[in-house]
């Protein structure tokens, strides 16, 4: 069954240590999470990175990071605060550059609010005026990801609307941007805000979707739990990846990290991935 989608997961670098064969065996896509610490940005980032590319040595597969987020609304009005989150997505990037990264995870500016409450005013104000926002904020970013090669991949997070990060991506006509979705995110609003299921965001992102963290959740809270824990319907998740004509990075983003390889055999003995 080695014709079965190959999955990667997402670690710290400390939990690179444990993983590194299950990485290097096959060139599995990681993603490495240390670099959403805005301190860490701030000082000792190049430490951890090197360390990093110490434990990669002969690495072939696809790298990337999660940028930072946290306090980070890439949608945010105010001039001041945005030039601080361009700065610390720049950051991001400069990683990206020193570890020879090609992906970085960012968080939509949509919320659940938002699906409820932007159509709340006349001709798509509402909606045009995010959009300007994320505009000013990240332009100068992607236009360093298009120079250094990164893709910058939106995340779902409280998204309801499962198109509206594509039009996101779509809006900055350019390569660096594209799509994530995070199926526990999609259960999550699946199941708490009347969302559509986690294969029907799969499929609205289409050959936008470059990456997707898999986690199983109960559609209450973000639990990021091992594959089968929860009750995502992972053969429609799995059917509609079939059928795109791109193939994202499908990353294991537990938070229980010992719950990857029982995740990867799961989803095997499922004949899903391996």
């Amino acid at each position: 069954m080695t014709d079965l989608p190959l999955l990667g997961a997402a670690l710290p670098v400390a939990a690179l240590e444990t993983y590194q064969d299950f990485i290097l065996s096959e060139d599995r896509d990681l993603e490495l999470q240390d670099f959403v610490n805005a301190d860490l940005l701030n000082d000792g980032w190049q430490a951890v990175a090197d360390h990093a590319r110490t434990l990669l040595q002969g690495y072939k597969g696809r790298l990337g990071i999660h940028g930072p987020f946290w306090g980070l609304n890439i949608a945010n009005p105010d001039a001041d605060l945005r030039a601080v989150i361009t700065g610390k997505y720049l950051m991001g990037l400069q990683v990206c550059e020193h570890l020879g990264a090609t992906q970085m995870v960012i968080h939509s500016p949509y919320t659940t609010w938002d699906f409820n409450n932007l159509d709340n005013f006349a001709d798509r104000e509402a909606y045009d005026r995010v959009l300007e926002n994320c505009h000013k904020t990240l332009e100068p970013v992607v236009r360093r990801a298009e120079q250094i090669g990164v893709t910058m991949v939106v995340e779902n997070i409280e998204d309801k609307d499962p198109d509206i990060r594509r039009i996101l991506a779509d809006s900055f006509g350019s390569a660096a941007m594209a799509v994530s979705v995070d199926t526990g995110h999609a259960h999550y609003a699946h199941g708490s805000t009347g969302a559509p299921p986690v294969d029907y965001f799969i499929r609205r992102a289409g050959d936008r979707l470059h990456h997707v963290h898999l986690q199983d959740a109960d559609g209450h809270a973000d639990r990021h739990w091992s594959i089968g824990e929860g009750n995502i319907g992972w053969h429609g998740v799995f059917r509609a990846l079939g059928e795109l004509t791109v193939t994202p990075r499908l990353i294991l983003e537990l938070r229980d990290k010992a719950g990857i390889l029982p995740s990867v055999a799961r989803l095997n003995q499922m004949g899903l991935a391996r």
